[in-house]
């Protein structure tokens, strides 16, 4: 059973800029794991802790030998920076692995030096999700946030050409609880909110009227870079004004 989206992942090209943007200009708490993953895993790994919300991981290739280092220069190279994998946790990942094979999921082999399992974006709409064991990284027990005061990730916007199918994939294949389809005729979109049971969103959006702009933003990036995670949605203090901004290839929007 999956239990929780801890964190999604961003692949930067420069760590130590996207450490200091992400603790200087986004006010975040950050912890630099790098003096463990890159001997043991041949990346830099951070992790940005906000209070509420899942956390924001920032991942660097480092040595090209290893696997991983393998697959997040792959990923820059190909697409750029930007959001690199969904992280979500259960009891026994390899067990959950084995469960969602029989689902018609597709499952990667174990990588060397991984603590998680990998399902193969082809089965989730264009998003690389790990699965972790629960508990794979301690918060802080008081975190907090300094000015802007942003939040830690509380939806994530998921952009597909068929939001209704999509719903069937990650309500009935990942058994996670999914809404019924409804149609946002504000924004002109098609979309199901799936809900891990530890908290977070998961927005899954396909365009329905490209005459409003949201969907015609959604429409963009399907036609550019194709189904996957577009949007992550934080939220902030209340002096704080909404927002819609990109950085390093991932586009945050501010709610307050």
């Amino acid at each position: 059973m999956i239990t929780a989206m801890p964190r999604i992942a961003i692949a930067v090209n420069n760590f130590d800029v996207a450490i200091t943007v992400f603790r200087d200009q986004m006010g975040m708490f950050v912890d630099d794991f790098s003096p463990e993953t890159v001997p043991s895993l041949g990346a830099h790994v951070a992790m940005c802790q906000p209070p509420g919300g899942s956390n924001i991981e920032l991942m660097a290739p480092s040595n090209p030998k290893e696997p991983l280092s393998q697959a997040l220069q792959k990923f820059l190279d190909r697409r750029g920076e930007g959001v690199y994998a969904m992280m979500l946790e259960a009891p026994d990942p390899n067990g959950e692995a084995e469960i969602l094979l029989e689902r018609g999921i597709k499952v990667l082999p174990l990588m060397r030096g991984a603590g998680g399992r990998d399902i193969h974006p082809s089965s989730t709409h264009g998003v690389l999700i790990r699965i972790y064991p629960d508990g794979s990284v301690a918060q802080p027990s008081n975190p907090t946030s300094e000015a802007p005061y942003f939040s830690g990730i509380q939806k994530v916007m998921v952009a597909t050409r068929d939001a209704s199918i999509a719903g069937e994939v990650y309500g009935e294949r990942l058994g996670l609880a999914a809404d019924a389809p409804e149609v946002d005729e504000k924004r002109g979109v098609l979309r199901r909110l799936v809900r891990p049971p530890q908290g977070g969103v998961i927005e899954l959006v396909s365009p329905v009227d490209t005459t409003q702009q949201v969907a015609s933003e959604i429409d963009e990036f399907l036609q550019s870079k194709g189904e996957g995670i577009c949007a992550l949605v934080l939220n902030a203090g209340e002096t704080t004004q909404e927002q819609d901004f990109e950085l390093f290839g991932t586009r945050f929007l501010i709610e307050k």
